[in-house]
């Protein structure tokens, strides 16, 4: 087991711009109440400055959790960073293909043929993160993958266009990531609208709630609505499952401070599946949707939001693992079984069981 933990002067978290429990109490003052009796100053990457940003995709800060994306996570560790896997969440967050109106394409049977944008690798100033960093271009193939393959088809069956990948406009490393107002409405622009609408590819892929405003802007038409299938494998991508991840140094030196924090997080679980109509508010912050497209990409939130290891979201875990190395977006394969610590998860939920849930109002921070 961990030794005792020191107190650490700070703890510092970081996220996509998705929801997250994590995200969720921090924003109802959960986390930060949770460790200011202490003294120990709770950080997010999110709100620091940029020196600190590249933190979120390269976890090298030792204090560090992370909830967010997996091919960062998977990247990561590839590259040999101490990371330890300690929870997967399951939000369906609406993947959608989208094409034009007269497209003719209505159901996943349709795509056979036609033409499908697939981002090019970014332009990630970092060159070694250039590959994990590559989200659109890795969402975008795992889609598709995952769509066709539920009919009987294969990638050889479309035709692959590549298209300019616009990631590191919108939240490339070395940048501030904070998301000032107006600068997080350049999500839409991860995914290649533009191409599709002039007709250089007859459908794209897009995920989130902000793509659905981009989509309705541009005037763009739901063809297969992703989250609809109803086998899991078809479904997996960059955040399905959804991994939090830890430095090796946190389960270590602060083993303690880490299960406080997993506890909160699991409370905010908790309280979003008794009470998901109070979380607009919340996921308009956490996304830069408008309530409408967040309404839509999120209505099932409640259903995965609690991180579990259970053996069905750890094997499509390593599923997502396999077709990252396969297309080339991990430096090296590793063993799943190596990289999970399922200890603080475990010390976590036996604390809450052992502790009454606060009686309190939540008031968004």
């Amino acid at each position: 087991m961990p030794r005792p933990s020191p107190k650490p002067d700070e703890i510092w978290f970081t996220r996509c711009p998705v929801p997250t429990a994590t995200g969720i109490a921090y924003k109802l003052g959960w986390l930060t109440e949770a460790f200011a009796a202490d003294g120990i100053a709770l950080r997010t990457l999110q709100e620091s400055g940029s020196e600190l940003g590249r933190h979120h995709y390269d976890h090298r800060l030792p204090t560090l959790i992370r909830e967010g994306g997996n091919m960062l996570a998977f990247g990561a560790r590839a590259q040999g960073e101490p990371t330890r896997l300690i929870g997967l969440t399951w939000i369906e967050e609406s993947q959608l293909i989208l094409a034009r109106p007269d497209s003719g394409i209505a159901r996943a049977e349709n795509l056979k043929g036609k033409r499908l944008a697939l981002p090019g690798w970014n332009r990630n100033p970092i060159p070694e993160h250039v590959r994990g960093t590559s989200i659109a271009r890795g969402m975008s193939l795992a889609g598709y993958k995952g769509v066709l393959n539920s009919v009987g088809l294969t990638l050889d069956d479309v035709t692959l266009v590549e298209t300019p990948d616009h990631t590191r406009e919108v939240s490339g490393a070395g940048r501030d990531l904070r998301r000032a107002e107006g600068e997080r409405r350049l999500a839409g622009r991860l995914w290649p609208v533009d191409a599709l609408i002039d007709g250089r590819v007859d459908a794209i892929y897009v995920k989130g709630a902000s793509a659905i405003d981009a989509a309705r802007e541009a005037g763009l038409v739901v063809a297969v609505d992703i989250d609809a299938i109803p086998d899991r494998r078809f479904r997996v991508n960059n955040g399905t499952p959804r991994p939090i991840t830890v430095h090796q140094d946190l389960i270590d030196n602060h083993f303690d401070h880490l299960v406080r924090f997993l506890a909160v997080t699991l409370r905010a679980a908790d309280w979003v599946a008794q009470q998901p109509d109070r979380l607009r508010e919340i996921l308009e912050f956490e996304t830069d949707a408008s309530p409408e497209a967040v309404n839509k990409a999120y209505a099932r939130l409640h259903e995965g939001l609690k991180p579990t290891l259970d053996e069905e979201r750890l094997a499509l875990f390593d599923q997502q693992k396999t077709f990252l190395f396969t297309h080339g977006f991990l430096d090296a394969d590793f063993p799943l079984a190596d990289w999970v610590d399922p200890r603080p998860l475990a010390a976590a939920l036996a604390l809450n069981a052992s502790q009454p849930a606060p009686e309190r109002t939540p008031v968004a921070a």
